[in-house]
Order: C-alpha cells, then structure tokens, then sequence
C-alpha cells in the first residue's frame, strides 16, 4: 500500500508493489505540500508500477478480485460496504482457491453459485454475482479472457433465507405522518428525519447530511450532494454519481423543517447536542411511533420509508421514470429491478382497468 512520509517541506509519496518474484520495492512519488495529493500521486504511480509486474496469464479469480477492489471500489464505498466485499473475496477464496481466471467457465461458475445460493438469501446472491461480474468484465478489458462466464447465469438462493419486509399501505402512512407530527419538537431531530424520508423517499445518509444550503425555500427544493457517514461522522460523496439530484418537495415539509432552525446548527438535523441521530437512534424513534398507533410490520425500519414513498407515488398514478429521477437511480431499469414486486402489484390493478376500457369501445 502507498503511504505519505512527512519532509522538511511537506511530505512525500511513496509507492509499494511487488515484481514478479513477489519481491517488494518501493519508490518516491515526489514530494507535496499536502498529505492527500502525496497520497493520490504515490497511488496513481503505484497502480502503473504494479500494471507493468503482472503475470496475467497466471492470475487467480481470487487475486484479481481483490486487485479490481483495491483499483476501482476501495477508496469510495462505505464501511459496511468494504465488508461486504471482504466477504465475498473469502467466499470465492474458500470455494475456488487457485484457480486461475483463465480455467474458469460458465458452467464452472453456476456450479458456484448453485453451492453458495443454496444457504444464502436472495439479495445476498444478487450483490456476490454483481460484484463477480463486475471483475470479470474488467478482466475482460484488461484482456486475460475473452469470455464472461459470469453472463447468463441462473441465480439460486434459499427462498426460507429471505427476510420478509411488510411495508405500509397508503392508510397507515397517513396514519404514521398524523403520529409524527403530532409530537415534532426540535430537541427531537429524529421526527423531523422520518417526516423527511415520508415526503422525500431520500436515503437515511442523504437525510442526516443535509445542510442548509441544501434547502431552497423560495423554490420548494432540497439539493442531494453529499451522504453522511455517520461511524467517521463526516460528509462523503452520495451513493453513485446520479444520486445528487434536486428533489422537489411540498411547503407543509419546508414549513415544519423551519421549525429545527432554532437550533442554530448548520446541518438541519443536528440537535441542541450537536450530533446527528443514527441509525440505531432512528429505528427506535420510528418503532415506538409505529407502535403508539398500532402498526406493526415485520422487518420494517427506516430505509422501508423509501419503499413506502415509491409505493404511494404509484399508487397515485404517477410515471415510473419521474420516480426513477426523484429516487436518484442511474436508470430505470435499477428502479424496475428494485420495486418490481410495487410495479407487478400496480401492473395487475391496471390490468384490470384497461380491460375495463377496452370494453367501452
């Protein structure tokens, strides 16, 4: 790994890698005047070091997985996600060991599939395969094999594993909202959160990250440009490029959310303490109002309210890709694959309202 050492005159990069032997070297990147253009510099020549001293013919599917992770995914996903990717990079250690990237076909690979969907979930299986497919595609580029035996595959996984989520429907939304606002007070940011995600269908992150220059009260708008990471309490960039969006949001929200400038804070959520809730902090304030009224769903905790805001907006008739914008997706088919259990349930009641009709012609 590159690192920064600290000079008389700012600091300097200095690149890692290993030959082919698997000798370890090390090479200067020149010197900075801040740490992190040492740090980008020393990776950048570090990644061209590291290209020219690889025996790509001999690389396994596990060292190019964990190649691709440290190029392309390390530096700009979460913690949580960093450990999903140190999963999976165990999962494929354990299952094909040495195997070289070339040896690998596709039957090779739905044979691996079929072994670990067979004691995992659904999303579980989704998110191994995605990330798979990712480093095969890239080995493709980098031209160590010409084929993507990743394509085509037919997902397995243990439908017993499934967590089932019971969402809410427009009643009891209604019912929640009535419940949140009953009770708003600005020394409980929380509510105010809950509300947000109601009207927004906005990501826990985006919500605890607002400031307010996010929000436009003259236009009724709230800018998406920025995630909170609330382990490092620190802003981060949001979840993918098309995330940043303008949402347009209804006065009723604006005028309660004017409620929380008393705090004198400049991100909207952060309470009289100076902190931000979490996650933790959220699911307890969203069950003990859920429960006061009587609604108890399984599974159900704050990113639900992001489902339930897709599922209202369908029910009103409203066109799928102006919620695909809205959410924040890279295009419609991520919003078709992730609520086509919404859309299949909306598809059968137009179903029937377009035979209704037809009948009249």
């Amino acid at each position: 790994m590159s690192y920064a050492k600290k000079a008389k005159s700012g600091y300097y990069g200095i690149a890692t890698w290993r030959d082919k032997d698997g000798k370890r070297h090390q090479k200067s990147a020149g010197c900075f005047k801040l740490k992190r253009e040492a740090l980008a510099e020393a990776d950048k020549l570090e990644k061209e070091l590291d290209q020219r001293n690889v025996n790509w013919q001999d690389m396994t599917l596990v060292d190019y997985y964990k190649r691709w992770y440290q190029l392309y995914e390390d530096n700009r996903i979460t913690h949580v996600t960093k450990n999903r990717y140190k999963v999976i990079g165990n999962v494929l250690e354990d299952y094909f060991k040495d195997t070289k990237l070339t040896d690998i076909r596709r039957s090779d690979y739905q044979a691996f599939i079929n072994w670990y969907g067979g004691n995992h979930a659904r999303d579980s299986v989704s998110k191994l395969n995605s990330a798979v497919h990712s480093t095969v595609s890239c080995a493709i580029d980098d031209d160590i094999i010409t084929k993507d035996f990743t394509h085509n595959v037919r997902l397995v996984y243990n439908k017993h594993r499934n967590r089932k989520v019971e969402y809410l429907n427009s009643k009891e939304l209604a019912e929640l909202k009535t419940a949140v606002l009953a009770k708003l007070s600005r020394y409980n940011t929380s509510r105010y959160m809950i509300l947000t995600a109601i009207y927004t269908g906005m990501r826990k992150g985006e919500v605890q990250a607002l400031t307010w220059k996010d929000i436009d009260f003259l236009h009724s708008t709230i800018s998406v440009n920025k995630s909170w990471d609330e382990k490092e309490k620190a802003f981060k960039p949001t979840k993918t490029e098309s995330s940043n969006r303008t949402v347009k949001v209804n006065r009723e929200l604006l005028n309660h959310l004017e409620d929380l400038k008393a705090n004198n804070s400049v991100m909207v959520f952060q309470n009289v303490l100076g902190t931000v809730p979490t996650s933790n902090a959220l699911n307890k304030c969203l069950r003990s109002i859920m429960s006061d009224v009587g609604i108890n769903k399984q599974g159900f905790h704050f990113h639900s309210l992001r489902h339930v805001h897709v599922a209202y907006l369908l029910s009103k008739g409203v066109d799928i890709y102006a919620i695909s914008k809205r959410l924040g997706h890279s295009n419609i088919t991520v919003t078709l694959n992730t609520y086509s259990y919404l859309i299949d349930e909306f598809k059968a009641k137009n179903d029937t309202l377009i035979i209704d009709k037809l009948a009249e012609l």
